[in-house]
């Protein structure tokens, strides 16, 4: 069933997505480039709209059996209109902030919350009334780090897909059916959307599209995980550990410049490998390598031990450490050589 609803979500995907660009240019739901942005003419951005009906239509069409549904139901629709509005009239930070809380809260009242993390050693920790907040401000966090890394054609949707991926298969092997029955409805919907969205983009996913998949896999990545132990409770902050990493270094970088916490820059990660040399499309599929990569060390983490574990993270951090520096250096080196098979793969296009 699982698999009929990734397909079907999908179908519908591919299916709306022109006609959603349609409506992005009647409603003048369109982004318009300046010095921050990356394309270089108007480009519709409501195209997450697509994903948020066909995952809907999915979500209706096999109706998971949970006590959860509604409350995400709920807050989806919540943070849906918000990301509508924002591509249409551009909504304030606080605004926007506003309704991710509300569109939180629903989910985490509904019963979506992080209860019971058990520590080595026959411990264990429960949040009590802290796993109202603490689950809040996960799912907030991960809406605003999708949010953020939506900044190349395809980047938001890939990395979602991948993290959604992981996601949905642990999710499976821990017996959660739900998590994993959204994950894949979700996962069908994105693929669907991305034929549309890899770069060149025919349409943005906007703020409805990158909101909605934030909160979506906040959500269902505090399902799979809801009473675990503390190694197994690291598995989603490392899946997402690209865009949360981004998203931390992002609010460092404006603190310590001085700057509002919402006030956008061109220092993402995805910025800076365009400044290394590298082009649009190599640059987002250096990040979903980097992504497959954290994806992979989560898998590795449910199979390990606590030490093997701490082995397994701190061997990442230095991996990715590595393969930045090895990665400024070969685009320097090989410029030349990569510019050259970028052209002949735009002229092979024409």
């Amino acid at each position: 069933m699982m698999l009929i609803a990734f397909f079907i979500c999908l179908v519908v995907a591919l299916a709306i997505t022109p006609y959603v660009k349609k409506l992005a240019f009647k409603l003048n739901a369109v982004d318009k480039p300046n010095n921050r942005k990356v394309h270089q003419k108007i480009m519709p951005r409501l195209g997450g709209l697509a994903i948020v009906i066909s995952f809907f239509v999915g979500f209706i069409l096999f109706n998971p059996d949970s006590p959860y549904f509604w409350p995400i139901f709920a807050g989806a629709l919540v943070i849906t209109i918000t990301g509508i509005l924002d591509d249409i009239y551009e909504l304030s930070a606080k605004i926007k902030l506003l309704s991710q809380i509300i569109a939180a809260s629903i989910a985490v009242i509904g019963g979506v919350q992080i209860g019971v993390v058990n520590l080595p050693f026959d411990q264990t920790i429960e949040f009590d009334f802290w796993s109202i907040p603490v689950t809040i401000i996960w799912i907030v966090g991960v809406t605003n780090a999708i949010n953020l890394i939506d900044g190349l054609d395809g980047l938001a949707a890939g990395v979602s897909s991948i993290a959604l991926i992981t996601i949905s298969g642990l999710a499976i092997t821990l017996g959660d059916t739900f998590a994993a029955f959204i994950g894949f409805m979700l996962l069908g919907s994105t693929i669907g959307f991305l034929f549309y969205n890899f770069y060149p983009a025919k349409i943005f996913m906007g703020d409805t599209g990158a909101l909605f998949l934030g909160y979506m896999i906040g959500v269902v990545s505090v399902l799979g995980f809801k009473n675990a132990t503390l190694f197994t409770l690291i598995i989603p902050i490392v899946i997402l550990g690209v865009p949360l990493l981004d998203t931390t270094l992002a609010i460092v970088r404006r603190f310590l410049h001085k700057q509002p916490l919402h006030k956008p820059d061109k220092h993402h990660l995805h910025h800076c490998l365009i400044n290394f040399g590298f082009s649009h499309r190599q640059a987002v599929i250096m990040i979903y390598l980097l992504s497959s990569l954290f994806s992979l060390a989560a898998i590795i983490f449910t199979k390990s031990t606590m030490w093997g574990s701490v082995i397994t993270l701190i061997a990442m951090i230095l991996l990715i450490e590595i393969l930045i520096e090895i990665t400024g250096i070969i685009s320097k080196r090989y410029r030349p050589i990569l510019n050259l098979i970028e052209a002949n793969n735009a002229k092979m296009k024409k």
